[in-house]
């Protein structure tokens, strides 16, 4: 990012951020500089992870003469819909393709419910911790991000009492992960019900995130917010970036649900703000479907190295005790329960300076306290397995300092 003197210039408010490097982003790009090694556990980009591709069969899909023919549909053209209720009907619902709406990410999907559910200055509650994307796009639709907390105590939950104390004259939906990004845990059955009964109490929306919703750990099963009922008025959004782990086509949707006359009116209002940007382009529809099928071979790769670097992280963990793993359901990340010894800034920014290990504060996705690390299980897996072992020598060699 460029440096510049203040700008005398009035620019929008909602752009009013904070802009400079913060002393991690700074030693991570100094270490990189002088050619030093860096162990990064930050990974989310599944096609600098040492993944197959299938280049021929992504890029063919692009070739379609279909294509060059220009049809704006709001919606997205049928087959591209179609196939993402294809999608559904693996996981158990039924899904029309005239509930379904394309959009070019997640974050023009929020974008899109963002604008039809609140007026400047309205309320979303969002849970915490998560992803800190939502801040940056709730600013941008003028639209107020109210936390609300969830708790661990032998796996994460939902405290819906609390949650119901967070609800204002202006709040106008919930939004939750699931599973969550980055604590990796589904919304139990009777959570979604709880939410359920609260949204309908209240005329409130659910705007439910399942982009890892297809990366499950060994014996764990959960429903999509796609399978009925719906009590309700629900947005479930997802796309390519992780369910087939192409985040560069920009391929994602909406599937709206609940009762009626709610439901028509959103998917009619929904309508005309994707009639206003019309913003997928036609080769990417086209191919949508195609990729869509092709997802379960990097599926299939992501899981068995998820898998494996999560084995690999317990295995290390085991012989020592300063250091404890969080449960972890599903999804591409672990949390470490760490001895909260300085801040998890300061530890963070030590681990990266010292030994090159580039990880996540916890604080950068809104952990309440200190202690808290948050890992990818993403990267090639020998140098997941060196970045665990440094770690663990690191607090083992504060520890003896402590005590010295």
């Amino acid at each position: 990012m460029l440096q510049m003197n203040q700008s005398k210039f009035r620019f929008s408010k909602r752009t009013n951020w904070n802009l400079e490097e913060t002393d991690l982003t700074r030693a991570l790009h100094e270490r990189r500089a002088a050619n030093l090694p860096v162990y990064d556990l930050t990974a989310s980009n599944p096609t600098q992870c040492g993944f197959y591709y299938d280049e021929q069969a992504i890029l063919n899909a692009l070739q379609n003469p279909e294509a060059l023919s220009y049809d704006p549909n709001p919606r997205g053209i049928l087959p591209a819909r179609q196939a993402v209720s294809g999608y559904y009907a693996n996981h158990g619902a039924t899904v029309s393709p005239e509930q379904i709406f394309l959009t070019t990410s997640t974050s023009e999907a929020y974008n899109y419910i963002f604008r039809l559910l609140c007026d400047p200055g309205d309320e979303v509650l969002s849970a915490q911790p998560s992803y800190p994307l939502f801040d940056f796009l709730a600013a941008l639709d003028d639209v107020r991000l109210i936390p609300y907390q969830i708790f661990y105590d032998h796996g994460w939950h939902l405290d819906i009492e609390a949650l119901r104390q967070k609800i204002t004259s202006r709040t106008r939906a919930i939004a939750l992960v699931h599973p969550n990004n980055p604590t990796g845990h589904f919304t139990k059955l009777h959570e979604r019900q709880a939410l359920e009964t609260l949204c309908a109490e209240h005329d409130l929306a659910l705007i439910v995130d399942e982009v890892f919703l297809d990366y499950p750990m060994p014996g764990i099963t959960a429903q999509s917010f796609t399978v009925a009922p719906h009590n309700a008025l629900t947005f479930v959004l997802s796309g390519l970036s992780k369910i087939a782990a192409l985040p560069q086509m920009k391929a994602a949707w909406i599937a709206a649900f609940g009762p009626e006359p709610s439901l028509l009116e959103a998917l009619n209002r929904l309508e005309v703000i994707a009639d206003t940007f019309l913003s997928m382009n036609a080769p990417v529809q086209h191919a949508l479907p195609i990729w869509l099928a092709q997802r379960e071979n990097i599926q299939r790769q992501i899981r068995k190295r998820t898998e494996e670097n999560l084995r690999i992280l317990d295995e290390i963990l085991s012989g020592q005790t300063l250091i404890t793993r969080l449960e972890v359901e599903a999804g591409w990340y672990a949390i470490l329960r760490i001895p909260a010894l300085r801040s998890d800034e300061e530890l963070a920014l030590e681990l990266l300076k010292e030994h090159g290990v580039h990880l996540h504060p916890g604080y950068f996705f809104g952990f309440p306290q200190t202690g808290w690390l948050v890992l990818s299980l993403l990267g090639p897996t020998a140098d997941f397995q060196q970045s665990i072992e440094l770690i663990t020598r690191y607090f083992n060699h504060l520890q003896d300092e402590s005590q010295s």
